[in-house]
């Protein structure tokens, strides 16, 4: 028995080769950006790191401390992260700040550990951050000044 080469009536057409499933009809690119966002967002230190960055604008320096990885390893993801266009830098002086392109990313992975019941580590800065930023006997600009005019 042969089949019919019918338009949409036989999943694959061994005669022509089509494959009329739904995954052709659909435009599958347009979830391409979505799948490379979740491969560059999946390693465990990625998400950690996106974590620690959160809403604020830490220096390089300060997620070594936080993390006491060695700073080409972090480098590396970093790297990755701002390729993918999740992450901006800014410098001050010697030092590279970073901060989330969109903060929606952290809903995201918020609602990611809600859907799989586990709770996000409170990922704050070490102590032991020594640059001028995080040392607690630095002040800023503005601070100084509230100071000297006191």
């Amino acid at each position: 028995m042969t089949s019919a080469c019918l338009e949409g009536d036989i999943p694959h057409c061994s005669i022509h080769g089509k494959s009329n499933n739904i995954f052709n009809i659909m435009n599958i690119s347009t979830i391409n950006p979505v799948s490379k966002l979740f491969k560059t967002i999946g390693p465990t230190p990625r998400l950690q790191i996106l974590l620690a960055i959160g809403e604020g604008e830490p220096c390089v320096c300060h997620l070594e401390a936080t993390f006491g990885w060695r700073q080409a390893y972090l480098s590396q993801h970093l790297m990755a992260l701002r390729k993918a266009g999740l992450l901006e830098t800014s410098r001050v002086g010697r030092n590279i700040h970073y901060r989330l392109s969109d903060p929606h990313l952290l809903d995201l992975i918020r609602q990611a550990a809600d859907l799989m019941g586990v709770s996000l580590p409170k990922l704050s800065p070490s102590p032991d951050c020594s640059c001028p930023n995080c040392s607690t006997d630095s002040l800023t600009l503005g601070q100084k000044l509230k100071v000297e005019t006191a």
